[in-house]
């Protein structure tokens, strides 16, 4: 069983762990359907593994039990990406970035963490002890937004999602100016 196998079951199976990353992380193990069917270009396989309240699906990609299955966030809206080499570095993203989606449209990491901060002020302590309860390094904000612009550059052109069954485009990249 691989890492990101372990996590997701720990998560599906402690409460506390589904409850500290539906909110404010918007990770919920309980919306798995995702809203179309979505293929890769090389066909790997896409298993929905959480949702989000605005309609968008995580995917881990790959087999089962294979050694590299990245995590690929798609949203309601034709837009998706990399968001972790792994499960555990999507879970680590999402928990010290809840609000990465707004990265994607040019707010500043200061301005989305005060606001969280300003409505959620107890963030820092549940982040620590939700971060902890996984057995995860932290990180600053600023490393995780890097760490995640490096794997979203990786989304293009092998995880560029499509739906196969009809002539839509494919999906486009929600950091699209990602560095290379």
């Amino acid at each position: 069983m691989t890492a990101s196998d372990d996590l997701l079951r720990r998560i599906e199976q402690e409460p506390f762990l589904a409850t500290a990353l539906a909110w404010p992380g918007d990770f919920d193990v309980e919306r798995r359907d995702p809203i179309e069917q979505l293929a890769l270009p090389t066909r790997i396989p896409l298993h929905p593994i959480a949702g989000c309240g605005a309609g968008g699906t995580y995917y881990l990609c790959g087999e089962a039990e294979a050694e590299e299955r990245p995590v690929l966030y798609a949203d309601s809206e034709g837009q998706a990406t990399l968001i972790g080499a792994d499960l555990v570095e999507a879970i680590t993203l999402i928990a010290v970035l809840p609000f990465w989606r707004d990265l994607a449209k040019g707010f500043a990491i200061s301005e989305l963490g005060s606001d969280l901060r300003a409505d959620h002020p107890d963030f820092d302590a549940e982040r620590d002890r939700l971060l902890h309860a996984l057995g995860l390094a932290s990180l600053s904000e600023e490393e995780a937004a890097a760490r995640l612009l490096a794997v979203g550059a990786r989304t293009a052109p092998d995880y560029v999602p499509r739906i196969p069954d009809d002539d839509h485009l494919p999906y486009e990249l929600l950091f699209p100016s990602s560095p290379a």
